[in-house]
């Protein structure tokens, strides 16, 4: 297997945290990535007192989040979002093309189960990408898998004519992710060849379990899957936990309710108090700082 780096198989590295790396098979017409979250995920669920399985799934949703951006040209960011009438009413997870991470389970403060289907069960998953210049686009498909990854391996079957699979793992602490992807022929146009190929990447993808996916880095999974194929791995890439609230953004939320609501809050309360829900940011705002007159009419 050819790497930028060299391996040496008989003393395996640890994962590399929040990281991303992408690897390319030199004799298919594959790509893959890998993804690695410790202190990211930790600065996501520091902020709220979520039950261990809806912190599992929680990490499993930003991993998915960050393979899923890896896949795009783009600048921008891509929200990956689950509606349910299972215990958690709203999950969703966000990665910007400069890979900084952030999510929320809204809702899930009664949340105890670890199933995947009662978290977040009878609902839809949406996939939205929002460039910063262009048109957004999102795509959706139902809660119906038994994982987070069998419902994108089947919103990618639906929507995409290139082969793409996930695996996804996550402790409550630390989340990872393997994505494989088809790309459009070049190395082998032969139709079944590639249809073989593509068949033996992901049979041997199906190996790994969920602690080697989370304990082996990215150099020691690739080995440990494809030490017969040439495969090429390259620079990591770092991530982050990264909210993207502030101060300017939540006055013109704020705004949007309109002079007569916000008149009435402040005569009320003599001050507007913002909460971000990611990062638990407040944000205070005085008078004169959201009405025209600078809250001289407040009585």
């Amino acid at each position: 297997m050819a790497m930028d780096n060299e391996i040496d198989s008989q003393n395996p590295t640890h994962t590399a945290p929040d990281t991303s790396r992408r690897f390319l098979f030199d004799e298919a017409d594959i790509r893959g990535e890998t993804a690695y979250l410790d202190a990211a995920l930790r600065g996501i669920l520091d902020n709220h007192q979520y039950a261990p399985g809806v912190a599992r799934l929680i990490g499993e949703f930003v991993a998915a989040a960050v393979l899923i951006s890896s896949t795009l040209k783009f600048d921008g960011r891509l929200t990956l979002q689950a509606r349910s009438r299972g215990q958690i009413p709203l999950l969703m997870a966000e990665c910007t093309s400069a890979l900084e991470v952030r999510a929320i389970a809204r809702g899930a403060e009664e949340a105890t189960a670890s199933a995947f289907h009662e978290l977040v069960g009878e609902g839809q998953l949406a996939i939205t990408i929002e460039p910063s210049e262009g048109q957004r686009y999102q795509g959706i498909v139902p809660l119906s898998g038994a994982s987070l990854a069998e419902c994108l391996d089947a919103y990618f079957e639906q929507s995409e004519q290139l082969h793409t699979r996930l695996w996804l793992s996550c402790d409550g602490s630390r989340a990872a992710g393997l994505l494989l992807q088809q790309l459009p022929s070049k190395v082998a146009p032969d139709p079944v060849i590639r249809e073989q190929q593509w068949q033996h990447a992901c049979a041997l993808a199906a190996t790994i379990t969920a602690e080697e996916l989370l304990s082996l880095s990215s150099a020691d999974l690739l080995y440990r899957l494809y030490h017969q194929d040439q495969v090429r791995l390259f620079d990591p890439r770092s991530l982050q936990f990264h909210c993207s609230c502030s101060r300017d953004r939540s006055r013109r939320a704020l705004e949007s309710l309109g002079e007569a609501e916000i008149t009435s809050i402040l005569e009320e309360q003599g001050s507007v108090t913002m909460d971000c829900e990611f990062c638990n940011q407040r944000y205070v705002f005085a008078p004169d700082e959201l009405l025209p007159d600078g809250g001289k009419t407040l009585h």
